[in-house]
């Protein structure tokens, strides 16, 4: 891995960061249940991201496996809380 490509990444973990602690203070605060929501489905994409670019740093498959993992969660999780929202119920 060049040196180039590494400080690269380590500033995309730096970015993915501030914009997880960004989302969390929106889904701290967020005056709307729906903001909430969009916080916590960009919080797991950003999660998500952050465990790609540290399967690239390390060069492990296991980073890639728990990234699928999270996005697989984060979507059933959204879906659930959209129709929670919509309807009142999770399951009917």
């Amino acid at each position: 891995m060049t040196p180039i490509l590494f400080w690269a990444l380590k500033f995309a973990l730096f970015l993915l960061a501030v914009a997880m602690l960004c989302a969390l203070s929106r889904l701290l605060v967020g005056p709307t249940a729906q903001d909430r929501v969009m916080a916590l489905d960009c919080l797991y994409v950003n999660g998500m991201l952050m465990m790609l670019v540290l399967g690239i740093i390390y060069a492990s498959n296991v980073y890639f496996e728990a990234a699928m993992l999270i996005a697989l969660f984060g979507f059933v999780g959204s879906t659930a809380m959209a129709k929670f929202l919509l309807r009142g119920e999770v399951i009917e």
